[in-house]
């Protein structure tokens, strides 16, 4: 997977992710190049110096900022990686499931808010919704290094094990119970819908509760990453009582 822009760059260095190559645009002077040759010379990679019409190429003209690399493909994990990680911290599950996100910009926005939050892992489905590529890793800022993503064939049978373990399933909707009066401390799985037709019928049904955001404009809808970003940090703002 090609991984291009600073922070992507640097985070990828950074982690355990296996790398094959790395590029800087030639005579690009920045002190930040300093880093990554450094990081790289960590891991034994050879930096290439190459003209800004090979990175535009291999990049397919996004913004790479005058830094790229290629790595491993993302290695989705199990939900029970998520618990365990959870476990491993000594803090209740904090747990985010997609159902059916399909922008991929969409999607990386959701995984650097979810990264930043502290959130455990992210849960999406294999079909009619984006996976991790190239854009997502990009608009990630680098946070795919660090988040745990399970990829899985039915979400309803993904709610079943959670709640097996003991978490909450809360989907994100409208005509739900007010998002701000509720204790969410405990063990918690957050469902945002897809950006056209939010959460399936099934999935709705298989929640303990919907909650809503309450607004107070004339639009009533939220973008999917947005509405993830104020769900989750309300959480991260009770956690912290």
């Amino acid at each position: 997977m090609i991984v291009c822009g600073k922070n992507g760059v640097m985070e990828a260095l950074r982690s355990n992710q296996k790398i094959f190559d790395v590029w800087i645009l030639k005579n690009h002077l920045q002190k930040l190049e300093e880093e990554v040759v450094m990081l790289a010379k960590k891991k034994n990679l050879k930096i290439n110096f190459v003209e800004k019409a090979f990175l535009d190429k291999i990049t397919k003209n996004s913004h790479h900022q005058g830094y790229a690399l290629n790595a491993e493909d993302f290695k989705y994990c199990e939900i029970e990686d998520i618990i365990s990680f959870a476990d491993q911290k000594g803090e209740p599950p904090f747990v985010v499931i997609l159902d059916g996100v399909e922008d991929p910009h969409n999607l990386g926005s959701i995984i650097r808010v979810c990264e930043c939050a502290g959130v455990h892992g992210i849960i999406i489905p294999k079909r009619n919704a984006c996976e991790v590529n190239q854009t997502v890793s990009k608009t990630s800022a680098g946070a795919i290094s660090y988040m745990k993503i399970a990829r899985v064939a039915n979400l309803n049978q993904a709610i079943e094990k959670l709640k097996k373990n003991g978490l909450w399933i809360y989907g994100v909707e409208l005509g739900g119970e007010d998002f701000y009066e509720q204790n969410l401390k405990g063990p918690i799985a957050l469902i945002i819908g897809s950006e056209g037709y939010g959460t399936k019928s099934l999935v709705k049904k298989n929640c303990d509760k919907i909650l809503t955001i309450p607004m107070f404009g004339k639009v009533n809808s939220l973008n999917a990453s947005v509405a993830c970003g104020i769900s989750v940090f309300e959480i991260v703002r009770q956690r912290r009582k």
